[in-house]
């Protein structure tokens, strides 16, 4: 009985397996095929694997500039987030007053607001910013930094704060009566401890800001500053969807993460350890 319902799961799982893997398959083979051939059956093999259709896609995309651009702002995003959300986090753990719980439960609020009721106002005010001040919010790399370290602090100061209390204070106790200042404390004893929640808040970031196409289709207007999902966009025309370049698109977009996750397979595993024995 319980070798038949061990087959069971692990066949469930197989099923399971595969219907989540199908959508990433139907992109895959499709981005092979060309106009006659995707429209006859988009779940065939393609006759033939030709990457004619990744050249274009990558010509049409400027596929190398929109990856620097989405290479850089979503690296420069997550380390500005990571090393403010951080020392935020553990400066409202170790204060205790009222006022840093209030700051902290600011914090929480702002995960619940919906981003469709601020882009309308944020934009308002970028452009007041950009045309008053002369600050270059709008339709730069930089601004679209900004937006997106604010908009994922919330979230890292959450993850961080709840992780922090879990460590002793003794040990930042035992480093100030050895002489370390605040800043040494926190970057030589309590940041390298929080390598678990670092690695789930870049995972979580990574996938958000590399896939977003709504903040940067507000902000950014030139196509030198594009980002990759803006740039796969160029497939889909009001009147005509290029379908098998589109995939190939598609496929070129979600390259960079799964690499992305290979190499930090060992990191995520081992921070989803820690974090559960913690």
């Amino acid at each position: 009985m319980k070798k038949a319902l061990n087959a069971i799961a692990n066949v469930s799982l197989i099923i399971g397996c595969c219907l989540y893997l199908f959508p990433i398959y139907i992109v895959l083979v499709n981005s092979f095929k060309n106009r006659a051939e995707l429209y006859e059956s988009i779940t065939a093999l393609p006759a033939s694997f030709s990457f004619e259709h990744y050249a274009r896609a990558m010509e049409k995309m400027v596929f190398l500039d929109a990856l620097k651009n989405s290479f850089l702002v979503t690296v420069i995003s997550i380390a500005f987030i990571v090393a403010l959300a951080s020392m935020c986090a553990w400066m409202l753990a170790r204060t205790a007053s009222k006022l840093s719980n209030a700051i902290f439960m600011i914090f929480v609020a702002t995960m619940l607001i919906p981003f469709q009721t601020l882009m309308m106002p944020l934009m308002q005010e970028m452009s007041w910013a950009k045309n008053t001040l002369r600050l270059p919010m709008t339709d730069t790399i930089g601004g679209l930094v900004y937006m997106y370290i604010g908009f994922g602090s919330s979230m890292a100061v959450f993850l961080y704060h709840g992780f922090i209390k879990t460590i002793p204070k003794s040990l930042e106790e035992a480093a100030a009566i050895d002489g370390c200042t605040a800043f040494g404390i926190f970057w030589r004893i309590v940041f390298p401890i929080l390598q678990p929640v670092t690695v789930t808040v870049a995972i979580l970031d990574v996938i958000w800001i590399w896939n977003d196409y709504l903040l940067p289709s507000l902000t950014l207007i030139s196509k030198a500053n594009r980002t990759i999902p803006l740039s796969t966009a160029s497939f889909f025309g009001q009147f005509t969807i290029q379908w098998n370049m589109a995939m190939a698109g598609l496929m070129l977009t979600i390259t960079p993460v799964i690499v992305f996750y290979l190499l930090a397979q060992k990191h995520i595993i081992k921070g989803v350890a820690s974090g559960a024995v913690k």
